[in-house]
């Protein structure tokens, strides 16, 4: 192979970047990363991103994917990050860069309920340190493959979506299913297949400052789930719905219903019709919910 044969080579490591705003999730991303087969190193100052590319290029190493998590917390290695983008160019290596970010708010809040101390903040103001951090990224945050704004996501859909990109759009399984919260004052839904009684859990309609709120709010779900046995019920749910549903697949059913009924339709059923349909579609299912009674 001759001089310029060896410039243009191709090499078979692929690279991806994971960084952004502290807060917006990189830890979550790597870890999907890491399911998915990348070989992960979180905090690693940009100068020796290449040198672990260049170890993993003579080595036996059997992921040849890697990715690495660079941040603010390598301060004064941080700028170095442009240049060593850059290089991997030159060299022909596949590398993408994913950039998180979300709005100062959220992140401030995100920091206030970790308890949590800002990387750039030494007198403890964290909205100074989001902001100071949200300048020095403006550069990498240009040239990043994959910008995306975790404000208004759940973790599960953080995951989802960094799935989709490095391994496409998943494939729905075939069992169509719908979750219906409904109020026992107002009937049994008769087409229900699965069909459970929330009303043991204490209900948030005798609280004052939550009686006229309904299981959406953030406040209602909060009183609800914060009962051990609401929790424990959950959980073994959970369990039964992976026994059941599997082999209601090997059995043809195309359509499934699950109910979960309390005294007014609002409350307590609203909120385990929302746990159960996050749970089903973080297993790829197609999940349709539907609130009754939630406005009688």
């Amino acid at each position: 192979m001759n001089e310029q044969e060896d410039k243009t080579e191709t090499s078979d490591i692929r690279l991806v970047i994971v960084t952004g705003m502290s807060g917006a999730g990189r830890t979550e991303a790597m870890r999907v990363l890491e399911d998915i087969g990348y070989f992960c190193v979180d905090n690693l100052p940009p100068r020796f991103i290449l040198n672990l590319v260049e170890l993993l290029e003579v080595s036996n190493h059997r992921s040849r994917h890697i990715a690495a998590a660079c941040d603010v917390r390598s301060h004064e290695f941080f700028p170095e990050l442009l240049d060593v983008i850059k290089k991997f160019k030159e060299k022909n290596i596949s590398s993408k860069i994913i950039y998180l970010e979300a709005d100062d708010e959220v992140l401030l809040r995100r920091f206030k309920r970790d308890r949590r101390k800002h990387p750039l903040s030494e007198t403890g103001d964290i909205l100074s340190g989001i902001k100071t951090e949200r300048r020095m990224l403006q550069n990498i945050k240009e040239v990043s493959d994959l910008v995306m704004d975790t404000s208004r996501l759940e973790t599960f859909e953080l995951k989802d979506r960094i799935k989709e990109y490095f391994l496409g759009p998943k494939k729905k399984r075939s069992l169509k299913i719908t979750v219906l919260s409904f109020g026992f004052k107002y009937g049994i839904p008769l087409d229900s297949d699965l069909l459970f009684d929330v009303r043991f859990i204490p209900n948030p309609y005798y609280v004052e400052e939550l009686r006229d709120l309904i299981g959406k709010d953030e406040k209602v779900r909060d009183y609800v789930l914060s009962h051990p046995k609401a929790k424990e019920f959950l959980e073994m749910l959970k369990k039964m719905l992976d026994f059941l549903i599997p082999n209601y697949e090997k059995e043809g059913k195309t359509h499934l219903m699950i109910a979960f009924g309390c005294t007014g339709g609002k409350h307590r059923s609203v909120v385990f019709a929302d746990e159960i349909k996050k749970f089903l579609e973080e297993r790829d299912f197609s999940v349709n919910v539907r609130y009754r009674d939630i406005n009688q």
